[in-house]
């Protein structure tokens, strides 16, 4: 089949023919830097899309199977398979050269980085492009986006589901439609550089064990240490600094590598020395003791409130009111808002990628059914396009108002486009009129009328629950736990670079360690229950674990940087859409503005209310950097 077969324009292609290699691996759970691939497969295409090489096998892991319910993959029928160094140079053959597909391609291409890694190989691929991601900007009118419905879609047959090859050569179906679609809509593709990109300013460190007990304030005059205080170390020590951590640690109390507003003590032998960490104890109005008291206080500490426990019962010391106003290096601590989001309605479960690839993964939340939006644009989707970034901004928050979902890149689901001041101007709007999309001037807003999509445009989706900025919305599905996936996507022709990050703080808004500070570079947390995963030049991921977050993690904060001098105003509206993990029908969706200035935003907060999870959008910009984001989250970043 070719990728032109039903698009008679083959010119139009031309920026699609590549040469790809397709992929699917069966593993033994979801880590890859743990786990181990099973199976694998690889179908490559040429530019006209037809297939030009095919090879799957069996892998002996070395290990546990894992989920044999899932993959069907047992220890019996894995032995006397070959292991991964064994197929290792025929696999990066069909690699070489070639632009890595998969779907959800972060995570195949993880797991087989990490088997050549250990057979002291690297991954021979450059780029990669994942088909859900793809699919994404397409919007096809589709139920979700899961690799089986995307199939039928475009009516590729399957015969065999969680079977690599099957699957690949499924998959090689669904890319030749995708592709015909991105084409007829214009639409660049999302191919992802490999590997990532390393920052050094955020380098990892070996991890530390989370404190389990909340934080009860800053050390009294005259008082006792209390299990859960933060306590920071500086300066030269007769006792080692590993002994004191360990000690400290061991005691109960929780050992930071930064200085903020929540520490309760800082431990020194020379407070005048001029430190980072001193000169902020001195701002902030930390207590400061040396390491002889501090050693003989640790004989002697009372015991703290674990977390997940009611504050009330937390020792009550001696701790100066928190300003009403939290320093500029400080991260916003956002109040809970109302309780106006009700639990929403459930139907069946709907299976998930992750069991696709390993049945370890938390049972997937039941699929909820959003609440139907009201006014005259309900179920539209509208483009605004032209205009200066606060009007456009308006426009965005209006087509809410009315009831429709604010767009901010043609898909196939838009059904509407309004024209602000040079909008005229934007280079889809042949695209636009070739499609037949309804254009209307920027005063329809004022009194919108809408004739039903036509019917290349229309479908039986449930639309996502659209939220203004700072609309909540529970999480169902909260007695399991579940993946959930947070979305953030901007406009495809943006120039700048956008980092997505995400923080998993407790009660203090402070991350318990500096791996609880998930970005592009440490791209998970040591658990693997946060991930950011990049999914194009445009669309990042933050995934949450809620059934295995610890107790200490009260909230995720998901935010957003642009890189170097631009501003969120260069960049325009950001999209989150919320859901369970892999594909599933999103949940609820929020367009977000930031002004002109804010070069870091806070997207959303997943967050605990009770026995509940919840997520709230928020949309608050800064206009400092990430670094500075960061430090006020209570990570390191500029170390001693």
């Amino acid at each position: 089949m070719s990728l032109a077969t039903a698009f008679p324009d083959v010119s139009g292609m031309r920026d699609y023919a590549l040469d790809w290699a397709l992929v699917d691996v069966e593993t033994s759970g979801l880590v890859a830097r743990r786990d181990r691939v099973l199976s694998v497969a690889v179908v490559t295409l040429g530019p006209d899309g037809e297939q030009t090489g095919e090879f799957s096998t069996l892998l002996d892991p070395g290990c546990d199977p894992g989920p044999v319910h899932v993959h069907g993959l047992t220890a019996g029928r894995l032995r006397g398979a070959p292991v991964f160094e064994q197929v290792a140079e025929r696999i990066a053959a069909m690699l070489e050269g070639r632009v890595l597909v998969a779907h959800n391609a972060q995570f195949d291409y993880d797991f087989l980085a990490h088997e050549f890694a250990r057979v002291r190989r690297s991954l021979p691929v450059s780029r990669r492009l994942c088909t859900l991601a793809l699919n994404r900007r397409v919007d096809p009118p589709t139920e979700d986006l899961r690799l089986g419905t995307l199939a039928a879609h475009y009516g590729v047959p399957r015969l065999r589901a969680h079977d690599a090859l099957d699957d690949t050569r499924v998959l090689a179906g669904v890319l030749r439609g995708s592709l015909r679609e991105a084409a007829r809509l214009g639409l660049p593709l999302p191919l992802v550089p490999c590997p990532p990109r390393q920052d050094p300013r955020f380098a990892p460190k070996p991890p530390k064990t989370p404190c389990a007990f909340r934080n009860p304030g800053r050390l009294s005059p005259g008082g006792k240490l209390v299990q859960g205080m933060k306590v920071a170390l500086t300066g030269e020590t007769a006792v080692s600094r590993a002994e004191l951590t360990e000690r400290a640690v061991a005691a109960g109390l929780n050992v930071v590598t930064s200085v903020s507003r929540h520490t309760g003590v800082l431990v020194t032998n020379a407070p005048a020395s001029g430190s980072a960490k001193a000169r902020r104890a001195v701002a902030e109005g930390v207590p400061v003791v040396d390491e002889r008291t501090f050693l003989r206080m640790l004989d002697d500490v009372r015991p703290g409130t674990p977390h997940g426990q009611p504050a009330a019962s937390v020792p009550a010391p001696a701790t100066p009111a928190t300003p009403a106003t939290a320093p500029p290096e400080s991260a916003p601590a956002t109040a809970d808002a109302p309780d106006t989001a009700s639990p929403a309605d459930t139907a069946s479960p709907a299976d998930t990628a992750a069991e696709r690839t390993a049945g370890t993964a938390p049972a997937a939340p039941p699929r909820p059914k959003p609440k139907r939006a009201s006014g005259p644009l309900a179920g539209r989707r509208v483009l605004a396009l032209g205009g200066t970034h606060p009007r456009a901004a308006a426009a965005r928050t209006r087509i809410v108002e009315l009831g429709g979902a604010a767009a901010i890149n043609l898909s196939a689901g838009v059904t509407d486009v309004v024209l602000l001041p040079g909008g005229d101007g934007d280079r889809r709007m042949r695209r636009i009129t070739a499609l037949e999309i309804p254009v209307h001037g920027a005063d329809w807003l004022d009194a919108p009328t809408a004739a039903a999509p036509g019917p290349e445009r229309a479908d039986s989706r449930q639309t996502p629950r659209v939220l203004p900025r700072g609309g909540v919305v529970d999480l169902p599905g909260q007695d399991v736990g579940a993946l959930w996936s947070v979305t953030a996507s901007w406009a495809q022709q943006t120039a700048c670079e956008i980092d997505v990050v995400a923080f998993s703080v407790d009660e203090d808004e402070q991350v318990s360690r500096d791996e609880d500070f998930v970005f592009y570079g440490a791209p998970e947390n040591p658990g693997g229950t946060v991930r950011l995963l990049c999914d194009g030049p445009t669309e990042q991921t933050v995934t949450v674990d809620t059934g295995t977050l610890p107790p200490a993690v009260r909230k995720v904060v998901v935010a957003a940087a642009v890189d170097g001098e631009p501003a969120f105003g260069d960049v325009g509206a950001v999209q989150i859409t919320v859901g369970p993990d892999g594909g599933t029908a999103p949940l609820a969706q929020a367009v977000l503005d930031a002004a002109t200035t804010e070069r870091t935003m806070i997207l959303a907060e997943i967050y605990r209310r009770g026995p509940l999870w919840r997520l709230r959008a928020v949309g608050q910009g800064y206009d400092h950097g990430l670094a500075e984001l960061a430090r006020g989250y209570g990570v390191d970043v500029a170390h001693e």
